[in-house]
């Protein structure tokens, strides 16, 4: 059976749609490879909402048709993702990368026989030059319920578990919308077995994953005793004998409701971690951006989760140089991080991402990139002061981690989490500590890494 190398770029909820395929690959006798030098099929899957992978995507395509293709003349090689979705047969002639499959956010399912059609094509016209290819980015019914298969590695404890797929929200900035579609949530029973079969299979942390993840099932479940599909879905998760932390990610502002926040007082398996996505700290951008929130209330919203949860870290998303944003707006956004001392935060600049409606805003108002540069460089600065300051804090202290393997930095030392989501390196033994959960004690931090000497629970 033809080999399989697959790429991926983008987030989370990529890198899961890509062990759904490799699963599908794999139950059909193909065999997955790390390199795509010696593959007989080669997919690409990436999203749409930086331009930066999007850029990366398409060059590794250009290198994979100039140093494999011409070695291996048979190969067949695809798009697959928010890209593959927004661009569609564009794709299949892109400069010098000729692609043969171009497959969308909906079709997942359908990889495997696509490109056992193309691998067909291909071996009975043999030296026929006409070309065969194939192009899906339709919508399907029921396509979220598709990516629940799991490939685990020897001592994995940790996995992702997407519940849901699309979003409704449409910020004037995203393409998620565009190229994921609306919302649908899977039935909330087969997530929680499917959560069920990975703890028997020793994982004892999952991840949840939505575009909106907190707005999970609003429009096909009820609620319950005042409780939202979302929250009924972690009690579900809760309950499941051999979990001991879950997370969930990317929520949105307006999904923390008051059920979800009283959550975290009484479900202990929750980590103490959420991502909470900011944006803007001006009101008039976040107007612009089609955020539907205050910064007043997001302050607020901030406050009820760490009273609700002491200790817990909050990290976010920024934007800066979004169409209008002025000097004071970048201001208010810096105040906000200031008071708020986020424990980590992703700082993006604005980039126009095509189909979206502030990459048709007046020219006008565009910033520039020299600006948007100095503001992302300054903001960067300010939250990695706190950040810095909190990691200073766990110095001499005993912390929980999760032991997930060798570190990527040290291969020679061993890597967990924190129930805060912080990376800690430390010298163990394999054998004994990848997948169980601990206490160490931290004796150092550089840049974004704890460090720890002593294993405190042997």
């Amino acid at each position: 059976m033809p080999r399989v190398y697959i790429k991926t770029y983008g987030c989370q909820m990529n890198e899961r749609d890509s062990e759904q395929v490799s699963q599908m690959f794999i139950e059909r006798g193909y065999t997955m490879t790390p390199t795509e030098m010696d593959a007989d099929v080669v997919l690409i899957n990436t999203c749409s909402v930086r331009d930066q992978a999007e850029q990366k995507a398409i060059g590794k395509m250009g290198m994979v048709n100039k140093n494999v293709r011409r070695h291996r003349p048979h190969l067949v090689t695809g798009f697959m993702g928010c890209m593959a979705q927004s661009r569609g047969g564009e794709l299949l002639d892109l400069g010098k990368s000729k692609v043969d499959l171009v497959v969308g956010t909906q079709k997942y399912h359908r990889v495997v026989e696509y490109v056992e059609q193309l691998v067909r094509n291909r071996e009975e016209r043999q030296m026929d030059e006409e070309r065969f290819s194939i192009v899906d980015v339709a919508e399907e019914e029921a396509s979220q319920n598709s990516i629940r298969d799991h490939i685990l590695k020897d001592g994995q404890a940790t996995a992702f578990v997407s519940i849901m797929q699309g979003c409704n929200m449409k910020c004037t900035f995203c393409i998620v919308p565009y190229t994921r579609g609306g919302e649908r949530g899977r039935p909330i029973a087969e997530i929680v077995e499917e959560v069920r079969r990975l703890a028997d299979r020793g994982v004892k942390e999952v991840t949840l994953l939505g575009q909106i993840v907190n707005l999970y099932g609003r429009h096909e479940f009820p609620a319950v005793d005042g409780k939202s599909p979302f929250v009924q879905l972690l009690e579900g998760v809760h309950g499941v004998d051999g979990i001991e932390r879950i997370r969930f990610t990317s929520p949105h502002p307006i999904g923390y409701k008051k059920d979800l926040i009283e959550a975290f007082t009484y479900l202990p398996k929750l980590a103490e971690h959420v991502h909470l996505p900011l944006q803007s700290g001006s009101d008039a951008i976040l107007k612009r951006m089609h955020r539907p929130y205050t910064t007043a209330r997001f302050e607020e919203l901030v406050a009820k989760i760490r009273e609700a949860r002491p200790g817990i870290a909050v990290t976010t998303d920024i934007i800066v140089g979004f169409p209008g944003e002025t000097e004071e707006n970048y201001l208010e956004t810096r105040a906000l991080c200031d008071r708020v001392k986020f424990e980590n935060a992703f700082i993006f600049r604005y980039s126009k991402r095509r189909g979206t409606p502030a990459a048709e805003m007046d020219e006008s108002i565009q910033v520039s990139e020299r600006v948007k540069e100095e503001r992302n460089q300054d903001l960067l600065a300010l939250v990695n002061g706190h950040v810095q300051a909190k990691y200073a804090e766990l110095v001499g202290q005993k912390v929980e981690i999760l032991c997930e393997g060798p570190s990527k930095t040290v291969s020679t030392r061993l890597m967990g989490r924190t129930r805060t989501n912080k990376i800690v390196v430390f010298d163990g033994n394999p054998a004994r500590h990848v997948g169980q959960i601990f206490d160490v004690q931290v004796s150092g931090f550089e840049n974004f890494t704890l460090y720890a000497d002593a294993i405190l629970s042997d």
